[in-house]
């Protein structure tokens, strides 16, 4: 648990972005972490995989690593499997770990970066599926008095790329271990996007191989591997609007792009915003809008956090003028 000063963060985020953290450490347990807040030097800012965070400074008081590793099967009936999962480990990995043991529920949310700490803290989904439909329970440690508490699935308070923890307990509480329950007979859910004519292609019945396959087929595609380009993979949220409003924006874009959300709302397609503005592709300097992903900002060398920030609002504000709709970034900006 040595604590080291002025650490190099750039290849600890996957923009790639130079900055510094005045102090950094990691822990590899609950009780290392209690250990270290009694002794380091606020503010405090947790990082997981740093797949979901544009530095725009360098980064004052400790940044704390999260390396803790295990998997651990906590119970087991004929029907499911209950697994405790570290904080530190890399989502991805988990998801080939419940591939491997033949069990469904998050094979939808295959090559997601990140780490299984920040899963639930923006309920991540993809393909139809959010781990709020496989989530137990989480047990967090409170940053101020050091007391671990277990969060429900109902006191997570889970909705579209949110929970409590990015609302009213923002930077109150780490996340140490993650609990799902996984299903040892998968129901598939290959109705989203282009997930059944992947299986068609790749001339593949359903299976959680072939299901998790297709999506990594179509994730590559799209979105460029942070090792190649500096991304944080969707930078923006799908935004939620009325239906009516969603109505009369089709009779200007017929081919706006969006999905029911409830009786009285539709989520529409941010990529499809931001491309039709005329915005992807687009580069100013190192800083750009994906070829292939308009919801995709990158890195192509050496820009800065704020010349990535700065792109953002300007898509912002693009996007608001165009279609009268309010894009809010999914990223965390520190």
């Amino acid at each position: 648990m040595t604590v080291q000063h002025q650490y190099p963060l750039q290849s600890l985020n996957t923009f790639g972005i130079k900055a510094h953290a005045e102090y950094f450490s990691s822990f590899s347990s609950k009780e290392e972490l209690i250990e270290l807040l009694g002794k380091t030097q606020k503010p405090l800012t947790i990082l997981g995989g740093g797949s979901n965070i544009l530095l725009t400074k360098n980064i004052s008081g400790t940044v704390l690593k999260n390396e803790i590793s295990e998997i651990e099967i906590t119970h087991e009936d004929n029907d499911s499997l209950t697994v405790k999962v570290g904080g530190g480990v890399v989502w991805h990995d988990f998801v080939m770990w419940s591939i491997e043991h033949n069990l469904g529920g998050i094979e939808n949310l295959s090559l997601i970066p990140g780490s299984v700490g920040a899963a639930p803290m923006q309920n991540i989904g993809a393909y139809g599926v959010e781990i709020k439909s496989v989530f137990q329970e989480l047990e967090a440690v409170h940053i101020d008095n050091k007391t671990v508490k277990t969060f429900s699935n109902s006191g997570c308070q889970f909705a579209y790329r949110y929970s409590i923890f990015k609302g009213e307990l923002k930077g109150q509480y780490i996340i140490c271990h993650v609990t799902f329950k996984l299903s040892k007979q998968p129901q598939f859910n290959t109705s989203y996007g282009a997930i059944e004519e992947e299986l068609k292609a790749m001339g593949a019945s359903k299976s959680l191989e072939s299901v998790s396959q297709a999506v990594i087929n179509i994730r590559q595609r799209k979105l460029p591997n942070p090792k190649d380009i500096g991304n944080s993979g969707s930078f923006f949220k799908n935004p939620t609007i009325p239906k009516a409003k969603f109505e009369q924006l089709k009779t200007q874009f017929p081919n706006i792009i969006g999905y029911p959300n409830g009786e009285q709302s539709v989520k529409v397609a941010a990529g499809w915003l931001i491309d039709h503005a005329g915005w992807k592709g687009y580069r100013k300097g190192d800083a750009g809008v994906h070829k292939n992903q308009a919801l995709v900002l990158v890195n192509y060398g050496t820009a800065q956090g704020n010349e990535i920030l700065t792109l953002s609002k300007n898509i912002q504000k693009s996007i608001q003028e165009t279609f009268g709709i309010e894009l809010e970034a999914e990223v965390n900006i520190l």
